[in-house]
Parts: C-alpha cells; structure tokens; sequence
C-alpha cells in the first residue's frame, strides 16, 4: 500500500513538473502567424510579430520556422524594452532575401538584433542572394554598398549554433558593441571572388567565440576590427577567403586596440592570408597586443604569416604616412604547411612603431617542397624550437 502511495504521489508531481516546464516555455511559430513558406509571400510582419509577442512574455520563449523558404525584408529586432532575456530563434527552414538587391542594398543590414539579451538563433539557413550584386560590382557599374545579413549591436549573452549563411551582399555575420557571445558550428559560403563578404567580424566587442567552423568567402573568414577583446577562435576552417585578420586597423588616431585573442588549431586552404594583422600607414593610437596563433595548418596559402603596417588594398590613395598602431606580444606556436609564394612569413612593421615581442615556436613553411623564406622590417622578437623560414628578427 505504502509503494502505491509513493508511486502515485510520483506520478502526480512528475506530471505537474512536466506541465510547468512545457507552460514555463512559449512557442510562437511564425507560419502560424501569417509567414509563408514559399519564398515569394513577404512574411516579414509576421517575424516582427513573433518577436513582440516573445519579447512581452515574462517567460523563456521559442521563435520557430518550420521548413520552407521565407521572405523576409530588412528586419529590425529590437530588445530595449524586452521583458524577456530567454529568446530562442529556432530555425528548421531558410530565410531568404528580395531578390532584387536594391530593396535591402543601402539598408546597412538585412537581419538585426539591437540592444537583446540572452538571445539564441539555432539552425537554419540565411540565404542574402547576392550574387547579382556582386555582378554589379565587379562590373564597375554604380551598386548599392551591400547590407551584412546578421548583425548583433550592443547586445550581450548571444548564441548562435548551426546556421548556414549564404551569399551575402556583404559581411555574413557582424557581432558590435556585444559582450558573451558564442558562435558554433557556423557555415558560411561565398565565392572567392564576391567582393567585401567578409565571413564573421567582430568589433569593439569583448568575451566573443568562434568554434567548430567552417567559412568560405570572398574576403576574411574572419575579421577582427578595433576594440575587440578576449577573442577566442578554435577548430575554424577557412577557404577560400583572405584569411582571419587582425584590421583594417588605424585609420583613426583615437581608436580603441585589439587584445587578447586566440587562434587556434585552424586550417587554411588556398587563401589569399593565413594569419593577417593589418594597419593603415597613418597617425593612430590604436595597438594590437597579447595575440596567440596556435597549432595552425597552411595548405598552398600565399601569405601564411603578415603582419602588414602599410596596408593599401588596390594601391590607390595611399597614405603612406607612418603607423601608429603598436603592434607587440604576437606568438606563433606550431604552424605547419605550404606557402603559394616564395616568402611565407613577412613582417613589415611601423619605423615609428616597430613590432616588438615577436615569438616564433615550431614553425614550418614550405614552398615548392623546399623551405620558403622570410622577410622582415622594423621588427623585434625571438625565435625557438625549429623554425623555418629562417627567423629574421631581431632580438
């Protein structure tokens, strides 16, 4: 009798938990709600609906988009009067862009995320449809500047796991003025040759991770701009694109610096950069500092180690001033793999600003199958373990 009585008083409070977490859980879907999942329908006040309705709630809540195509238009998601820091975006279909570019081309971006917190976006796929504007630029012709798909400004507790993002107009992904934010399991994919797509940039952001993958774009995979703290990139896999990048850095004299950032066990396939720091050749009191490049894999990469304080894409207008940016405490740890040139680690600092604490450790570069070479300017550092190019600094 007495086991009844305690199975029953179980069963009893089991059902109440399982009542409670399903009640302590809202769930809006957004076909529901008047989307369409036919890739032509504009289903954009619908997602806006979605998230007024979860932001109201003072419960956790899940945005879902079952599968099928969405349009969705320029999309502001606005979190400073949400109630709710436990908004979950859950994607089984893709969220597809006008096709005529000009209708998102000058918004800035396509999807954005303003002032939110504890916002999570799983799964799915963003697909910008960029290539005619890429066309448009690489004809030479008067385009729209192209808008970033996904961008986070000035929000904090940021998840993002599993989601494809496509032809972009322009950047993919963009996290700004954001602390806590983890990024897992990214795809990203443009061609090599779609102008200014960078993959993911971060900027003027702290406590950011980027791991477990995979991006190909016409620019950086990854971008890190000014102001950008406590980075930490692991298990990235770039190509094609330019490289992961520290910059553009120092176009303005007062601009934060970039510290503390990690890169590690990353592989680059036919990339114009491996491993990039980059400065413009002017006054600035910018500074890069406490930078680790760890356990990378170069495959034909045409500059797998730069540091590159003359910075001028194109060659046009120039500045060619000298470099503020102060640039010092950037180890190379256990690099290995093939150079597409003949010099696979060139370091060419400021003379006003040298590069200083310059750390080589088990490095290994080849081109042709023979040891590359190196090339180095105003820069100071040390050397240990095998390293090869030829270490060229100077202690």
């Amino acid at each position: 009798m007495a086991s009844l009585v305690s199975f029953l008083a179980f069963h009893f409070l089991f059902t109440i938990f399982q009542y409670s977490s399903l009640a302590a859980n809202v769930n809006y879907n957004v076909q529901t709600l008047g989307a369409k999942p036919d890739g032509k329908t504009d289903s954009t006040k619908a997602f806006l609906s979605a998230w007024t309705s979860a932001c109201a709630s003072g419960q956790p809540a899940t945005i879902y988009v079952p599968p099928g195509r969405f349009l969705l238009g320029t999309a502001t998601f606005a979190g400073q009067s949400c109630k709710n820091q436990a908004i979950t975006i859950q994607i089984d279909g893709t969220l597809v862009a006008p096709s005529n570019y000009n209708v998102i081309g000058n918004s800035g971006t396509w999807i954005n995320f303003e002032s939110v917190t504890g916002v999570s976006v799983i799964g799915g796929t963003l697909d910008a449809q960029g290539a005619n504007l890429w066309a448009c630029k690489n004809s030479g012709k008067s385009c729209p500047t192209g808008a970033t798909t996904l961008a986070f400004y000035n929000s904090k507790n940021i998840m993002i796991n599993g989601l494809s993002s496509i032809n972009s107009q322009m950047f993919h992904i963009l996290v700004y003025g954001s602390q806590n934010a983890k990024l897992v399991g990214m795809k990203v994919s443009a061609p090599g040759n779609s102008p200014n797509t960078d993959g993911i940039h971060v900027e003027k952001s702290s406590s950011v991770t980027i791991m477990n993958s995979k991006i190909g774009t016409g620019d950086d995979c990854i971008s890190i701009g000014p102001g950008t703290s406590n980075l930490w990139i692991e298990n990235v896999a770039c190509g094609p694109g330019h490289g992961i990048s520290i910059g553009s850095l120092g176009w303005e004299m007062q601009e934060p610096g970039v510290q503390n950032v990690t890169v590690k066990s990353a592989t680059f396939t036919g990339t114009q950069n491996g491993v990039r720091v980059k400065t413009w050749a002017r006054p600035s009191k910018g500074f890069v500092k406490y930078v680790l490049f760890q356990r990378l894999v170069m495959v034909n990469v045409e500059n797998p180690i730069i540091i590159d304080q003359n910075y001028c894409p194109g060659g046009q207008n120039c500045p060619d001033q000298v470099s503020g940016v102060k640039i010092s405490d950037i180890t190379y740890q256990d690099i290995h793999g093939s150079s597409a040139t003949e010099i696979a680690m060139k370091f060419d600092c400021s003379k006003g600003n040298p590069c200083s604490d310059i750390n080589l450790e088990d490095v290994k570069l080849t081109y042709k199958n023979e040891p590359a070479h190196s090339s180095c300017i105003n820069a100071d550092g040390k050397a240990s373990g095998l390293v090869q190019p030829n270490n060229c600094l100077y202690n």
